[in-house]
């Protein structure tokens, strides 16, 4: 029989009952490499990971697929759950933060023996069930210093699910505040299960993935009132929400100064104020008419922070005049075969890699899928994809690349019938809510049906369209790239053509008037030449860049740009730092 060294777990000599280790699978490409992820029991020669769901037994082996990148349909587990009567200290706990013995019992909260990797003992907690359709889908478990877990495999879905029966949820940011709502006479709420993200955080999709587990629950429920906390990372949730459940359905509660959540109100002011609170929701700010109560803490954090600024796109010359912002939108221009597909996959990769962020891509030109995916892969690791003079990529560089870009690029391919502005539009919300992305890629104009309607001009027609896609990015707080081709330029008497500018964009003004960013890729298509002019050629605000030209250097082999001046070309900056690494340092 294998030992655990074969599977390359760690184990301690000597080593008895239930271990915690690091996980050979995951923890060695986590930010916290040395987390102890992996639940080893050694008496029953079994393992399972916390993080990634690796699993398997000494005699059996291993349960991951011989191929981790082969699509199969997720497999949650079912956890058993037994309703036993509750025990008196667990009710005086609840009843010192105003929650009363019915609620308790009626939500089957029981007390339990559990293993805990945080303090790595089995230990007395609270277990909550959460439901759904009558069914226990997964149990959240809570110690006496308010560690958490819950259980490996398991499904995340909202806590309370099925005590909302009519098209109102209010949704907090915890099972006590749920409680909470429901001792003050709200039941119909329901709470997210892992929390805020942190402040600090740029990549925390995976704290809303239970999102799409609810979607169909989700689509049923007419108004959301978000009641979460109030400090810096229960705003960011409750942004986040709204941003994927629809700001138009969404209201959210003010707490009292002296409050940060509904528990605290209900201890501090009891139930009559918790539910004046939930009562004078206000709606989530949409409809275009504003009062300062609205954004007035925008309005602090604009004083004490200065404006915001964009997400830089990874090469220092280009770092002072352009940077993306969410909730604004940017046209590419360039004259057909000067490499603005190719210039967009590039910022899209930076972006990805130095933020976290995820994005949806409608690229109908880029086709087929797997050779628009050969490209981001070579910008990704820096190698070719295929068969070449240099060295392409290796097999695990390859399967690598298709990891990191499964976990943060979507491709939308409409049928035709859909290829039209809203049909990309309704499918990008769809990747909002499961995917919370963060930018949206249309490349180019030319390729969508535009179905313009009689007796509207071009002109008129286009105006309307960029209308849209204005509303839908601030809407969404996402950044959209339009890139459209420009009209037929004439050639210079030197038999060369123009840097095209967005007035040179077929069809209307409205593409440099109404754009937030202007760029435009230019180059001299001829053997041998690597320079591609980036021209700024217009900033909305002044915190996002300024109009200037950018130089780059294009390396056919990989699709990678380089800055010429920067001795650090080729790096991305870190998550940690604003220091610059290797992807693969």
């Amino acid at each position: 029989m294998k030992s655990w060294s074969d599977f390359g777990i760690e184990v301690r000599p000597g080593a008895s009952g239930n271990y915690a280790t690091t996980c050979p699978q995951c923890s060695p490409h986590r930010k916290n490499h040395k987390a102890k992820c992996l639940s080893v029991n050694i008496e029953e020669e079994i393992w399972n990971c916390h993080h990634c769901s690796w699993s398997g037994t000494l005699k059996q082996g291993t349960d991951r697929k011989s191929n981790p990148w082969e699509w199969t349909p997720k497999v949650y587990k079912k956890p058993s759950y037994t309703v036993k009567p509750p025990k008196n200290e667990m009710l005086d706990w609840f009843q010192k933060r105003g929650i009363p013995p019915e609620v308790v019992i009626r939500n089957k909260i029981i007390v339990a023996k559990v293993w805990m990797p945080q303090v790595e003992a089995e230990v007395d907690v609270m277990q909550f069930p959460f439901i759904r359709n009558g069914e226990v889908i997964n149990i959240k478990s809570r110690d006496g210093k308010k560690n958490f877990r819950q259980e490996s495999g398991a499904e995340r879905i909202f806590y309370g699910m099925d005590d909302v029966t009519s098209g109102v949820a209010i949704v907090v940011e915890g099972e006590i505040d749920k409680l909470s709502c429901e001792t003050a006479g709200f039941p119909h709420t329901v709470s997210v299960p892992d929390g805020a993200p942190s402040p600090k955080a740029k990549d925390y999709t995976s704290k809303f993935e239970f999102l799409e587990n609810c979607e169909e629950w989700i689509n049923r429920v007419e108004k959301f009132i978000l009641a979460v906390d109030s400090d810096e990372p229960g705003k960011k949730l409750e942004e986040e929400l709204a941003r994927r459940l629809g700001r138009e359905r969404c209201y959210r509660v003010q707490w009292p100064s002296d409050c940060k959540d509904a528990n605290e109100v209900l201890v501090k002011h009891g139930q009559a104020v918790l539910a004046q609170c939930i009562e004078m929701a206000r709606p989530y700010p949409v409809s275009g008419v504003f009062g300062v109560v609205d954004f007035a803490d925008r309005i602090d954090q604009l004083y004490n922070n200065g404006a915001p600024s964009g997400a830089k796109v990874g090469w220092p010359c280009m770092d002072s005049l352009y940077s993306v912002r969410p909730g604004l939108w940017t046209v590419i221009t360039g004259i057909p075969g000067h490499g603005k597909s190719e210039f967009m996959d590039a910022i899209l990769v930076n972006l990805a890699f130095n933020y976290g962020w995820t994005f949806a891509i409608c690229s109908p030109e880029n086709q087929p899928l797997e050779q628009h995916f050969a490209k981001i892969a070579e910008k990704y690791i820096g190698k070719p994809f295929g068969k070449g003079p240099t060295e392409r990529m290796t097999p695990e560089e390859k399967d690598d690349a298709k990891r990191w870009i499964g976990e943060r690029f979507t491709f939308i391919l409409p049928d035709s019938d859909e290829l039209t502005v809203n049909g990309v539009l309704a499918k990008a919300k769809t990747t909002i809510l499961r995917l919370g992305i963060k930018g949206l890629v249309i490349d180019p104009w030319n390729e969508l049906d535009h179905q313009r309607p009689m007796g509207l001009s071009e002109t008129e027609y286009i105006s309307k369209c960029l209308t849209v896609i204005r509303r839908f990015a601030r809407e969404h707080n996402i950044h959209v790239w339009l890139i459209a081709h420009p009209a037929k330029l004439a050639k210079d008497k030197d038999g060369k053509y123009p840097v095209p500018t967005p007035y040179d964009i077929s069809g209307s003004a409205n593409w440099r008037n109404k754009a937030d960013n202007a760029l435009t890729v230019h180059r001299e298509v001829r053997e041998g030449v690597k320079e591609v002019h980036i021209h700024v050629q217009k900033i909305r605000f002044k915190n996002d860049g300024k109009p200037g030209l950018a130089v780059l250097h294009y390396d056919y082999a990989t699709g990678r740009y380089k800055d010429p001046e920067d001795e650090t070309q080729n790096k991305h900056y870190s998550e940690e730092s604003d220091q610059l690494t290797y992807p693969f340092e």
